[in-house]
């Protein structure tokens, strides 16, 4: 425990690749050596920059829709972990926020998980989460990674966005609700025991 909560003294404390981000640091991550359950994002948005709470905005609301819990379980770091790709807020880009800054996941993943030795279950929540985690076995589009989420179980669980900007997505694959989301609840649950 202490050993975690050292190392996330540091990466709070990070400026690693400040220079690249227009609002300034502000490394945004929750983990406890007993959580059960791991969420792997890209990176904050403006809203959770803002507040220092992931997930803290419409796209949390949504996300935790679809895992069947409630906020008070969500931010339970004892129960649920949440380490994105990228801590700090990227900036905008043309259309929607810039993809998470690597530094992150390079320099701070490799020490921060195997910290995490409880963990039952991997959400991969995006293509740039789906990528570095899945490697070779992510397939090439998002939407192809998710429709084979059966395939990387039971350690991960590969998600689309659960952005207000993906709702044509959701229109467009109305399998994900309906198939996918149900499983999800079930090993949501099952992890966190």
């Amino acid at each position: 425990m202490e050993q975690l909560e050292n190392l996330l003294q540091q990466v709070r404390a990070c400026r690693m690749c400040a220079e690249h981000l227009p609002h300034g640091p502000r490394p945004v991550l929750r983990a406890s050596p007993s959580a059960r359950l791991l969420i792997v994002g890209q990176a904050p948005g403006t809203r959770v920059h803002a507040s220092g709470i992931p997930w803290d905005d419409q796209s949390g609301k949504r996300l935790r829709q679809w895992m069947g819990i409630s906020p008070e379980v969500f931010y339970d770091e004892s129960q649920v972990a949440i380490v994105p790709i990228g801590f700090c807020y990227p900036g905008k880009g043309k259309s929607g926020d810039l993809p998470p800054r690597p530094e992150c996941a390079q320099h701070w993943h490799q020490q921060l998980l195997p910290l995490l030795p409880n963990i039952q279950l991997t959400l991969l929540v995006g293509k740039y989460a789906q990528d570095y985690f899945l490697g070779q076995s992510a397939k090439t589009t998002l939407t192809e990674t998710v429709t084979a989420w059966a395939d990387y179980l039971p350690a991960y669980m590969p998600l689309p966005h659960p952005s207000p900007r993906n709702q044509f997505w959701l229109k467009r694959h109305p399998w994900f609700e309906q198939e996918a989301v149900p499983v999800l609840q079930q090993l949501v649950a099952e992890a966190l025991g």
